[in-house]
């Protein structure tokens, strides 16, 4: 536990959303017309590279446990010569692809479901893309497939226009893919529904990874949970940045926690001791700071009030599910909220987090095999003694987190 203002440097990897966008684009244009620096270490976009260079008729790409390495190459290869198989890891076997693939076929893809209907492993050969320049999916579901269909969009004879029926989820995402595209030449338009594409393909240039918000929300946490005065700076983030997990600079700032750029990166700084009685949140936009906030809730006794955890259970694991099981380890409660408590909002859900983490002597949290719930629970060291199981899984983000961890909190 932190006894003093502690003062650190918390080195973040590079943000492997932008990093694996980045890397399509490249794959698109070419390795010669297109220089990427700070692509970082993390498994996924390590993963992505390894796979692109891989391409070639009659091959199996693996991408593991990788769901947006998979979501983009899903796209990625319909424009490829030859036929190639995509798999994964037995979650990623698990986790539906359906939306994607018909959208592909819409488009003229040669796309085969090599297991169950719906699911990966997926067979993808050689078609071109010129049967329509139109598509519609969900808004409901993972950004990712848009992103997917968007990144190709250049590439294609017509171009694309992609409609979306209903609210969009995570629209930060995709306008991160929009922005990254544009920065690459390509010629995108936001509608109210849509997203206009034209078949203008993508221009040479240099291209410097951000670091990860979402990383850097880990830190921000522990900087809540320490005394006045502490502070932690996290190198490489932006105030402009692209990405939507930015915006957490404003939901910590309810435990007293101040940021403040800097040419080197954000500085967060605890400046008093408060916490909110009720952190009331929708993570709809930024699903992915759903379970650092719900552990921190946990550690300070803040009840918690969320909404847009939907795309939660079709992650790594089930987020939600996997929540509710550790919290309840240290005797904290989440639960969903009947209809009748939320009648101002009909078409959501809400979740309600209740309990101080408390428990004795040693606690012992699954991860899942997923990469956040390791380093959210991590934060149930600043009150006692706990093991992360698995504790490599974060290899998957954030390699480098147990050691970044242990230098910035020995004071």
């Amino acid at each position: 536990t932190q006894r003093k203002p502690v003062t650190a440097t918390f080195p973040l990897p590079a943000s492997k959303s932008l990093a694996n966008r980045a890397l399509i684009i490249q794959a698109l244009t070419g390795t010669e017309a297109v220089t990427l620096s700070n692509l970082g270490d993390a498994a996924d976009v390590v993963t992505m590279q390894r796979l692109l260079g891989d391409v070639a008729d009659g091959a199996t790409l693996d991408c593991g446990p990788a769901g947006t390495t998979f979501r983009f190459l899903t796209a990625y290869l319909c424009l490829r010569p030859g036929t190639q198989t995509l798999t994964g890891s037995a979650r990623m076997l698990e986790r539906p692809i359906g939306a994607l693939v018909d959208a592909l076929r819409a488009l003229g893809a040669d796309i085969a479901y090599a297991g169950a209907e719906g699911y990966p492993p997926l067979r993808i050969g050689a078609a071109p893309l010129t049967a329509a320049g139109e598509v519609t999916l969900p808004g409901d579901i993972s950004s990712q497939y848009l992103s997917a269909l968007l990144l190709i969009a250049p590439q294609l004879p017509g171009g694309l226009r992609l409609h979306w029926t209903g609210e969009l989820v995570s629209r930060p995402y995709l306008e991160m893919t929009v922005a990254l595209m544009r920065r690459f030449g390509a010629e995108a338009t936001f509608g109210e529904q849509s997203v206009t594409v034209k078949p203008k393909p993508y221009t040479a240039g240099t291209y410097v990874v951000e670091s990860d918000w979402s990383a850097a929300s880990y830190a921000a946490a522990w900087v809540a949970m320490g005394e006045v005065g502490t502070q932690w700076t996290c190198p490489g983030l932006h105030d402009d940045s692209l990405q939507g997990d930015r915006q957490l600079t404003t939901w910590i700032a309810q435990w007293g926690v101040e940021a403040s750029f800097h040419e080197s990166g954000v500085r967060f700084r605890k400046t008093a001791d408060v916490q909110p009685a009720t952190f009331e949140c929708d993570f709809e936009t930024s699903p992915d700071l759903a379970q650092t906030f719900a552990v921190l809730c946990a550690c300070t006794g803040s009840i918690g009030l969320f909404t847009g955890l939907q795309t939660l259970t079709i992650k790594e694991t089930d987020r939600i599910a996997a929540l509710q099981t550790e919290l309840a380890k240290v005797n904290v409660f989440l639960s969903r909220l009947p209809p009748r408590f939320s009648p101002s909002a009909p078409d959501k859900i809400f979740y309600m987090q209740e309990g101080r983490a408390q428990w004795d002597g040693e606690v012992r949290i699954s991860t899942y095999h997923d990469h956040r719930m390791a380093m959210a629970f991590s934060l149930l060291a600043a009150r006692g003694a706990v093991v992360i199981e698995d504790e490599a899984v974060v290899a998957k983000s954030f390699p480098g987190f147990w050691h970044a961890l242990r230098e910035s909190t020995a004071g």
